[in-house]
């Protein structure tokens, strides 16, 4: 006996927003309020490489050591308490997250952790907003909308100089320059996802601009994409 078909429409497709950028650039921040303005969920894929890196460094081994390092990726799942943890917002943190993203086991232990979220976005939201280093050109290039924020590396400096300051957190600014420039160098030059702009990426350069100016022309081109338009 032949079943009727069915009047029930197909799942929409959830909306998928790429950006990405060097350290400091300000996509964290520009990632949660655009998020927060489309209804979008959002991940912020920089904690998953920190915590596989936290990990490491508390099971005594080198964020650099490969075998170690694709232990800890293989281990994480998205209840992982350390997920949660305010240690992951630390600079030792940060540089451990930069070496361990340097194995190429990592980030293919990582990669469908990422691609579920994109499918498939928390609490039912329409859409999802990953932030990290190679979005829009490995994770999630089919991405309906893409943008690379960047800034030059002393104005990037600079914001992570004043980050620490705030944080009570002794820091001199040419030790966070050259930190800085050594975690860009290892970003742009690992043989694997390499942080570079996807070719269909809008480059966004926040050197000279505010946070609300960044927001406008960040929310006009994924509208251009979309044709959606911020619900809050």
């Amino acid at each position: 006996m032949t079943q009727p078909l069915s009047n029930q429409s197909a799942p929409a497709k959830a909306v998928v927003v790429a950006i990405d950028g060097p350290a400091a650039s300000g996509k964290g921040t520009l990632s949660q309020r655009i998020a927060g303005a489309f209804g979008f969920a959002h991940l912020d894929t920089g904690v998953l490489y920190r915590a596989v890196g936290v990990s490491v460094l508390r099971a005594g081994g080198d964020p650099a050591d490969n075998a170690a390092a694709a232990r800890a990726a293989y281990e994480l799942h998205p209840e992982h308490p350390i997920l949660q943890e305010v240690a992951l917002r630390t600079d030792e943190a940060a540089q451990a997250a930069s070496k361990v993203a340097a194995v190429p086991e990592v980030r293919a232990a990582l990669l469908d952790f990422q691609r579920r979220f994109a499918a498939h976005p928390p609490g039912g939201a329409p859409g999802a907003v990953l932030d990290g280093r190679d979005i829009g050109t490995v994770v999630c290039p089919d991405a309906q909308a893409k943008l690379f924020v960047t800034a030059s590396v002393e104005v990037r400096a600079e914001r992570r100089l004043r980050e620490l300051q705030r944080r009570g957190i002794p820091a001199i600014s040419s030790d966070v320059l050259e930190d800085m420039k050594s975690r860009d160098a290892r970003d742009s030059q690992r043989a694997v996802a390499p942080l570079r702009p996807a070719a269909d990426a809008f480059v966004l350069d926040t050197s000279a601009l505010d946070a609300d100016q960044v927001f406008s022309m960040a929310v006009a081109h994924i509208g251009s994409k979309t044709g959606l338009k911020p619900t809050a």
